[in-house]
């Protein structure tokens, strides 16, 4: 699976690892759950790859460890098209906790949300259409001015 990371197609070397599955035997890059991370820190920690945290919409900001600066990756999910509160989370992430590592958009998000994504602080997007990623780098570009501030 490819991926658009600092506005370009790259392939995605990451793996979501739901809270039911063992972590893989072989060293690989993977995120898994805000409470998995809470619960199994010790554990996640001496593992070999990489490893990335990913919050949902209703993961507060402040329930966040101080750990969380660690995580290589942090995935903003969207389980719902609905559902823009990752927008906010990947805006406080990036002001007031000041992660600087790569913020990902997953889920239920539209390739024309990308341009206001990248302004909250998400630099790279997973989307699940892999026809459209040529298509969304060009959503970077799709205004010229904005009302909102930006955190970059």
């Amino acid at each position: 699976m490819q991926i658009i990371k600092d506005q370009k197609i790259v392939e995605n070397t990451w793996t979501y690892i739901p809270d039911d599955t063992k972590l893989p035997a072989e060293i690989s890059d993977i995120t898994v759950s805000l409470s998995r991370w809470n619960e199994e820190y010790d554990k996640l920690e001496k593992y070999q790859g990489k490893v990335g945290i990913r919050i949902n919409p209703d993961d507060s900001i402040e329930s966040l460890p101080p750990s969380v600066m660690k995580a290589a990756l942090i995935e903003v999910n969207f389980p719902v098209f609905t559902d823009g509160r990752s927008f906010s989370l990947a805006q406080l992430l990036r002001t007031r906790l000041k992660f600087k590592g790569e913020i990902r958009a997953v889920g239920q998000f539209m390739p024309d949300q990308i341009f206001y994504l990248s302004r909250v602080g998400v630099n790279s997007f997973a989307l699940e259409n892999q026809e459209s990623l040529a298509d969304a780098i060009s959503m970077f570009d799709d205004f010229s001015d904005s009302y909102q501030a930006s955190v970059n």
